[in-house]
């Protein structure tokens, strides 16, 4: 069996195996630790391992060689990118830097490596609130690239000073608040888990702002996070609007409760490239080495530990 091959190759060249939350279950199953992107970044930068293969897209894989630039990072398939990382080049962020010069630049974790070499403060979903509370409320912020979770911060840290970069997650974007809507209706009793990469996000925080979510339990947060509340309610059906990829870890996790995805819909083909077929060639030939300029990891690394260092 595959998984079996796995396992031994894993064993004879010190491979750890991460995989992210919206991985194909098969994926999930041979990973060593399986998790979102904060997570997998900490398991990165703590594993004795000499090898870590990252179950997840480019940017994840860039990440755990900046985090950890003495061990040899290895991604299934090369060509796993991410819609959202593309939706900002490093020459834009450069531009954009130069238009607010005294402004702190906080970018997602969903970025590439250029990218992040020029941030002071790297986030994910699950602590962007609290990178942009930690910075001082005279100073202005860039955010980037996501539109949808910086508008989501905006509102949570009540800041008027941020700029927000008008990029979108494809997936993400696609969760609307009418099919939603649709959903809640025709599951009585149902709890609601949204991602804040989602478009629906705004509105519905202003439906709940306003007391209109109609007396539903509406939780706002990252995969991970919503993998933790799920195990913790004492409520037995979710919605959850987030990547369908999410739904096997909880199901696995909550045998006796009810997982039902926003949208169907809600697939990323990017996580999707990398197969078992993949991660066995990955391990037995080692490839594909993702690998950053010492300069840009260099410039990189601050951003990503002041992340890592604010939960």
């Amino acid at each position: 069996m595959l998984q079996d091959k796995i396992a031994q190759l894993k064993k004879e060249k010190d491979v750890v195996i991460l995989a992210h939350n919206y991985q194909l279950p098969e994926v999930q199953d041979v990973a060593d630790f399986v998790g979102d992107s904060l997570g997998l970044s900490r398991q990165a930068a703590k594993t004795p391992h000499k090898t870590i293969l990252f179950c997840g897209v480019h940017f994840m894989a860039e990440t755990a060689a900046i985090i950890c630039p003495d061990k040899k990072v290895l991604i299934p398939d090369l060509a796993a990118g991410c819609s959202l990382a593309d939706s900002i080049t490093v020459d834009q962020l450069r531009d954009w830097k130069k238009q607010h010069p005294d402004a702190i630049a906080v970018g997602y974790v969903n970025t590439s490596a250029e990218v992040k070499s020029e941030l002071d403060y790297c986030c994910t979903s699950s602590n962007a609130v609290n990178v942009v509370k930690a910075i001082p409320e005279n100073r202005d912020v860039l955010f980037l690239p996501d539109m949808f979770l910086g508008s989501y911060v905006a509102k949570m840290t009540g800041r008027k000073n941020m700029y927000i970069w008008a990029g979108e997650c494809h997936v993400h974007a696609g969760i609307r608040s009418d099919d939603i809507h649709k959903l809640l209706d025709s599951h009585a009793n149902s709890e609601l888990l949204v991602h804040p990469e989602c478009s629906c996000t705004s509105q519905i925080m202003y439906d709940v702002a306003v007391g209109d979510y109609r007396g539903r339990q509406v939780q706002i947060m990252s995969t991970e996070g919503m993998m933790n509340y799920a195990k913790q309610s004492a409520g037995q059906n979710f919605v959850v609007a987030t990547e369908t990829g999410i739904l096997y870890r909880m199901q696995q996790q909550n045998p006796g409760k009810n997982f039902i995805p926003a949208s169907r819909g809600a697939v990323c083909q990017y996580m999707k490239m990398i197969t078992l077929d993949k991660v066995y060639s990955a391990l037995l030939e080692e490839k594909y080495e993702v690998r950053v300029p010492k300069q840009t990891a260099d410039k990189a690394r601050l951003a990503i530990e002041r992340m890592l260092a604010i939960s």
